[in-house]
Parts: structure tokens; sequence; C-alpha cells
């Protein structure tokens, strides 16, 4: 048996990074040319272990700033100006867009539109509760005021 690197995801033999043991001719001939797998040296082994270990920590702060941004957000109040009529009715309504624009005028962070959930469009002047996903399984809800303007 020979030792491989796994450079990327394989489904029957495991995950990018680990050191797993398959037949010469297989590495050789099927993993090796597609890149999938490298033969395991001592220098290729460490090498993988600092790349494992740098996906890591990018994760691990990347994770820390979303939940600072989330906090961040629990704190923000948004005023969103929208043309209405006499009655308090939007003309259109307010979209996932608009607050993506306005989180990003109050506070500088980018969100994906597709992040803002919204059970139904905002069609009426009003104070709202609108939950943003800020990154996997982190979130917040943002008190949103929308005024006739």
């Amino acid at each position: 048996m020979a030792q491989a690197i796994l450079l990327q995801d394989v489904d029957t033999l495991g995950e990018r990074g680990e050191v797993i043991d398959v037949a010469p001719g297989y590495l050789r001939n099927y993993l090796a040319p597609r890149r999938l797998a490298q033969p395991a040296t001592a220098g290729a082994i460490a090498e993988a272990q600092r790349r494992v270990e740098a996906a890591e920590r990018v994760q691990r702060e990347a994770a820390e700033r979303a939940s600072e941004n989330a906090d961040l957000l629990r704190r923000t109040v948004l005023t969103i100006p929208h043309a209405a009529g006499e009655d308090g009715r939007l003309f259109g309504s307010v979209t996932a867009q608009e607050i993506v624009d306005a989180i990003g005028q109050a506070r500088g962070i980018r969100i994906d539109r597709r992040k803002v959930a919204l059970e139904q469009p905002i069609r009426a002047t009003g104070n709202y509760m609108v939950s943003v996903e800020v990154h996997d399984g982190v979130s917040a809800d943002i008190k949103t005021i929308v005024t006739p303007g």
C-alpha cells in the first residue's frame, strides 16, 4: 500500500488534507493525474497540515467577525424613507436590496440580498423586525422603520 494526501474531497476515500492508504497503481494512474491526491512524503504531510491549520484559522476568524457584525446589527435601527400615500401604504414595497443598501450606509457591512429574510414584502409605513443571516448559522434581527418620504 502507498500513502497519499488528498488534494480534494473524494467521496469514497476521504476529505481534503487526509493521509490515506491506497494501492500504488490507483495513486499513480487515477488519483495523481486527476490532481485528487499526491504521494505522501514527509514534506508534503507537513505542508498539508499547515494548509489545514490555516483554513481552520481563517474559518474561525470569519465566524468571530460574523458574530461581531451580528451584535452590531442587533443594535442598529434602520430608517428607510419610501414614497407613500396619505393612508401610509407604500407605492411599491421595500425590497431586500433596499434593506441591504441601508445596512451598508449605516454600518458599512456588505450583505448579500438573498440573506435578508422578509416573510412578506413591506408595503406600509411602520416598524418592522427584519432577520438577516450574517454568516452560516449567525443571524441578527434588525429593527427597521419605514417612513413616508
